[in-house]
């Protein structure tokens, strides 16, 4: 079993919010992702997508998009962006999920040997955050705690854990922050998020820390391909 990633498709199959306004990367850039992905993912894989998948507004809305990742080979692991608006309680969004997709939301996801868990995340701070992105930060560091320990109560030794963001768990500086710190103190296998956009995005593709690799996966960073994150032997 092979874990890709890829986030940030900010579809709108229902809703007139075309991306390629933002750019050359932006050109086609389904058609590129869609035949990548037909290209090189067998069913038995996994798809991590780690936010911001549809400009939709309301659940209703996110269907056509839902519908059209249901048609790709894999199986797709989903995870809140801060522009998912469609996304209500998770106990809905799993109700209207496709086959094959899955939902990750402060809790953990058991597919074979491979345990996923997640939250999306804040901005970290910097010195220059606002009161509420404090608190935004603050929130989202239980809620990644109670994520990690659901995925300690599944965790056998045998088995791959990755970890979900979408906003990465780093500022540009790579200061440490009490959101990473946990990461690390869980010594997952690795981690991916999203979030990041643009020629001038400040941030390696990988970034590697206490053995823990951290991918950036937003599909204009990685060309519009999916990332291969590991390979799970039977």
């Amino acid at each position: 079993m092979k874990v890709f990633a890829i986030s940030d498709l900010h579809m709108s199959n229902s809703c007139d919010k075309p991306m390629y306004i933002f750019g050359a990367s932006w050109q086609n850039y389904l058609e590129e992702i869609t035949a990548d992905w037909r290209a090189r993912v067998e069913e038995g894989d996994v798809v991590l997508l780690s936010g911001d998948l549809s400009w939709a507004l309301r659940m209703e809305q996110a269907l056509p998009d839902l519908q059209l990742l249901a048609g790709l080979p894999g199986k797709k692991v989903l995870l809140r962006g801060n522009h998912d608006y469609w996304w209500s309680t998770i106990s809905k969004v799993r109700n209207v999920l496709p086959e094959g997709i899955f939902a990750v939301q402060n809790d953990v996801l058991r597919i074979g040997r491979l345990l996923i868990c997640g939250t999306r995340g804040w901005t970290v701070p910097d010195g220059k955050e606002t009161e509420d992105d404090r608190r935004l930060f603050a929130r989202e560091c239980e809620r990644l705690k109670l994520t990690l320990a659901a995925m300690q109560r599944e965790r056998t030794p045998e088995d791959i854990v990755g970890v979900m963001t979408h906003f990465p768990p780093f500022n540009v500086n790579r200061t440490p922050n009490p959101f990473w710190q946990a990461i690390e103190e869980a010594k997952p296998n690795f981690a991916v998020y999203g979030h990041l956009h643009g020629k001038d995005c400040r941030s390696d593709l990988v970034v590697t820390r206490a053995e823990i690799p951290y991918y950036l996966t937003s599909c204009d960073q990685v060309g519009n391909k999916l990332v291969q994150i590991w390979e799970i032997e039977p």
